[in-house]
């Protein structure tokens, strides 16, 4: 038997570097835009409806958890955004050393936070 196999392979105990952590939440953001772009859809089509569609995503708007619902998809959206330019500036061959891609993706991460206080601050 091989003793130099992994121990513990629990996720949980590993440090993952930043450009992990970005590129996980890139995928994560991706899988959740899947059901974002149908809430959003939902809404741009009710409220296109006629003037009582647009009341009616009006009114729906403005309960609270309306309003979170529409921050998280936002901010997925914003995020997979910034995170899908990152990746077409890395095809093109800036970011592709490991500084610059952890560079890149500390800049990721720090502009997702900005837009997602920005949206907050749009919303209330």
């Amino acid at each position: 038997m091989n003793k130099n196999r992994p121990v513990n392979l629990d996720i949980s105990t590993l440090k993952l570097p930043i450009t992990a952590y970005a590129s996980i939440l890139h995928r994560i953001s991706g899988v959740f835009l899947l059901l974002g772009v149908a809430v959003l859809l939902w809404m741009l089509d009710t409220s296109l409806s006629g003037p009582e569609g647009f009341a009616q995503v009006k009114e729906c708007l403005s309960s609270p958890v309306a309003k979170a619902v529409l921050w998280f998809v936002l901010v997925g959206l914003g995020y997979h955004m910034i995170a899908g330019v990152r990746h077409l500036l890395m095809d093109l061959g800036l970011g592709e050393t490991l500084e610059g891609g952890r560079l890149g993706a500390r800049i990721v991460i720090a502009l997702a936070v900005v837009q997602a206080i920005v949206v907050g601050i749009w919303l209330w």
